[in-house]
Formats: C-alpha cells, structure tokens, sequence
C-alpha cells in the first residue's frame, strides 16, 4: 500500500549483526556481479514547488501489487507436512507420499483427454491440471521489467544478508508504536528501508513524506544517532490527538507551516547547517507519491546519490509515475505489454485477477488506442491528482534518461512466499523471487516472521533502492 508508517521508541534495538563496513558507500552498495532481470533476480530540472498531501489526506491510497516465485507441488506439501510436525515421524511421512502419489495417479486418469494437450512450457496449464489455478508465479511471455543501469551493478549484499537482517529486525519491529499503520508502510518496507539504511550507514537521512511517522521510526532503529531531515506536510505531531504516532528528536522538521517541497529545498545550505558536504553520505528515502521521474532529476541535481523510493508501482496500477513503469520497455527483458483481448497475456492476467486483489487484468492496464505505458498511457502524478497522457515515444525517452543515470536498481524482494504470510493482495508473479520462499516454513517460523499479524504482509509495491550518478558525457 502506500507508505507513511510511525513508530514510537527511538534509541532501542541497535544493530549488532552490523554488515561489514567499508569506508565509501558506494564499496557498499555496489558489486561487480551483472543485475539479471525478474526470474534471474540474484541476492547471492527542477520542478516547481508542488502541493504534496499525505497518504491519509489523499482519497487514492491504492498500493498495487508484484510477484514472488512458482509454488510448486512439492513445495505446498512440505509447508503442509511441516505444519503437521510430522516430518519426525518417518511412517506417517511415507504414507502420506503414497497417498500423495495415488491421488496424482487419480487426477491423471480423470483428466487424460486433457493431459495430451498440456505443453510442458506452459505453467498455467499444469496449474490447472492439477487443480492449483493461481497458485502459480510464472507470467510466461509476461516477466517482469528490470531496469538497467549503466554498468550492470548491483548490490553487495546476499540473500543470506537478508535473511541474517530479517531474524535481527522482527523483534525491532515488534516494539513499532503504531501497530495499526493502515495507508502507510507494512513489514516488508519497514524491514527494505531498515536493512538499506543499516548497510549504507548514511552521515544523514532525508524522508519525503513522514505522516504519522512510521518510516522516521524505522530510520531511527537504523542509525540511532545519524540526524533526520522529513519533510511533510502535516507534522506527525497532529496525529498524536488521535492515536499513535512518532515525533523524532533528533528530527528536523519541515512540516506544516513550515513545509517546504523537496524539489524547493536548498539542500546546500540546509546540509551546510548539519555540517554535511558529502552529498555521497546522504541516503534520501521518497514515500510522497509524486512522479518518480521527477523526483530523480531533483535529486540528480541537488547532487545526491542514494535514493529509496518507497511506491515503485508497477505497470497499469497506483498513483503516479514509478521507475517501475519507467522500465517497462520492450527492449528491455519482461517489458511491454499487448492489448489485444485474445492474446495469451490477456487470458493469464484474468486468471490472475481472480486469486490477488492487485493483479491488473487488460481492461484496467491499456488505455485509449491500445496504450499500456503508465497508467493507461498517463503520467500520474501528486496522489493521483494530476494525470497527463502521453505518447510512447515520451515514454521511451524516459527510459532512456533514467538508464543514462543508473548505477544500481535493486528491487526490494517480499519478505516471504504467499503461502506463508497468507497475502492475497499483490500478485507474486509481478515480484522478485521472496527472501524466505514458498515451502521453507520451518525458516520463516525460526525468524519470527509467523508471530506477526498477516495483515502486516499486504503492503509490498516493489521498494527499490538506486544509486544514480550524473551521465557520461
């Protein structure tokens, strides 16, 4: 969903499993390794001053949804077993393989005039066949867009980095004071946005969009004693006369009265006052549902390296331009999309919407005279309030600029597989392979991820981290 959590305590939960910390920044963010798009997906000018309003105010708070991986057969039945506990018990185990074994050998002969027409490259139909419609990740011809960058890095961190943070950050997340934090961030982005600021170790972080304070909560079980900068329209103060909500010490405001649009900042003299010069130790997170584009040339020019932004919407969904549509190009692998009601596309996305609330089916994703790009071939911007339809070719050329820019695009991947968190709202064939798949519930239950309500799983739209340098003459 959108983002905008708070969280009350400050200096608890510091890190102790702290990664390795070389000098720079940049040592950390990026490795050698080459990014591979989607199911490759490896862990080992300035604009004028606009009107930001928060997620609360705003009446589109809808978070689109992504992808995880394939459920295989075997997978579901070792959640199920695992569940059971009866993996300890060798002749219970052995008999329910055979009666496993007997019920496909049952399936089979009921469905043998269909069996000959199931092609083995088509995992939808072997879904069907065995009954386990929606179950399955795999798009086909679909994918998912990876955008490029100028060198092919990627990050340095590993999944078993990942998995090391994740055992680390839910006890954290379990102190948050607001427990409730609908419209703002759910688990997975409070683990990205907890796990990427750790490992970068900024001088300073910048939040664009606080509301009532979840996500500079999250920065601060982070960097205990790093300063914060958040600017937002309504201080998250406000919300303390209606509930929980976070106001951080250590916290320059821009708020309220004195809100000032991060594309209106001067970042010079306000870093200056922090005594920061170092624009590479800066780490900017965006969660103020603005067109990512825009944000990316404000941030290039003021200088900055390091960006998160919270909303990374994909293709045909949210409430303004993400890099996630940016991206979504034919030249690129899992880009582009067709309109035509009969193609396979067609046929897959309607299956898929009828298992996950955010799957996006043909009418909702194409627009007037075939157009897909965007939202319908629109460039949305400031919660939905400004909509302006543009061509392909505009789309194109904002790929383009954003590939001259990139040093690193890193999805953040869900936490854990559907079948463990129970999520039905973003569509796992449109995400990054999960930390903890599908079928390793024994892991997902030691790092303390079934103590938490599954509602806390329903708000993943794609975080991405980018680090961005101005481009090559």
């Amino acid at each position: 969903m959108s983002t905008r959590h708070s969280q009350s305590h400050s200096h608890s939960h510091s890190h102790s499993h702290s990664p390795k910390t070389p000098t720079k920044m940049l040592d950390r963010a990026l490795s050698s390794r080459r990014t591979q798009p989607h199911s490759d997906f490896d862990f080992p000018a300035t604009a004028a001053p606009t009107a930001v309003s928060s997620d609360l105010e705003s009446s589109s708070l809808l978070a689109d949804e992504s992808k995880t991986k394939k459920q295989h057969l075997y997978l579901l039945a070792t959640n199920y077993i695992s569940r059971l506990g009866l993996v300890k018990s060798p002749c219970l185990c052995l008999s329910l393989c055979l009666l496993f074994v007997l019920f496909m050998l049952f399936s089979l002969m009921l469905n043998s005039r269909s069996f000959v027409c199931v092609s083995s490259y088509d995992p939808i139909s072997r879904a069907s066949f065995f009954g386990l419609d929606g179950l399955d990740s795999d798009f086909g011809s679909l994918g998912v867009p990876w955008c490029r960058s100028k060198h092919g890095k990627t990050v340095e961190w590993t999944s078993k980095d990942l998995i090391k943070g994740l055992e680390e950050f839910v006890p954290v997340y379990e102190t948050r004071p607001i427990k409730n934090n609908m419209y703002g961030m759910g688990f997975d982005h409070s683990f990205g946005l907890w796990f990427i600021a750790r490992w970068l170790k900024p001088d300073i972080m910048i939040e664009s969009g606080a509301f009532k304070g979840h996500s500079t909560w999250v920065l601060r079980q982070a960097m205990p004693d790093r300063p914060i900068i958040s600017l937002t329209p309504r201080h998250p103060e406000k919300y303390l006369k209606k509930g929980p909500a976070y106001v951080d010490g250590n916290c320059t405001y821009f708020a309220g009265k004195d809100f000032v649009d991060f594309g209106s900042v001067d970042w010079d003299r306000v870093l200056k006052n922090h005594g920061i010069s170092d624009f590479s130790r800066v780490l900017v997170f965006f969660d103020d549902h603005q067109n990512e584009l825009k944000r990316l040339k404000q941030a290039l020019k003021a200088g900055f390296h390091h960006l998160v932004f919270e909303d990374n919407y994909d293709t045909g969904t949210g409430d303004h331009y993400s890099l996630r549509q940016i991206c979504d190009q034919f030249y690129i692998r899992g880009g582009g999309h067709s309109c035509f009601r009969d193609s396979d596309e067609a046929r897959i996305r309607s299956k898929r919407k009828k298992f996950w609330e955010k799957a996006v089916d043909i009418d909702e994703l194409c627009g007037p005279h075939e157009a897909w790009w965007g939202v319908s071939g629109e460039m949305r911007d400031n919660f939905n309030h400004n909509k302006t339809a543009i061509s392909y070719g505009e789309h194109f050329q904002n790929s383009r600029f954003v590939e001259s820019i990139l040093d690193v695009y890193w999805e953040l991947p869900p936490a854990a597989g559907p079948s463990l968190t129970h999520q039905t709202r973003y569509d796992p064939a449109r995400a990054p392979t999960p930390i903890v798949e599908d079928g390793r519930y024994g892991l997902f239950q030691r790092l303390g991820l079934g103590r938490l309500e599954r509602s806390v799983f329903n708000g993943y739209t794609q975080m991405v981290y980018l680090r961005i340098s101005k481009p090559e003459s």
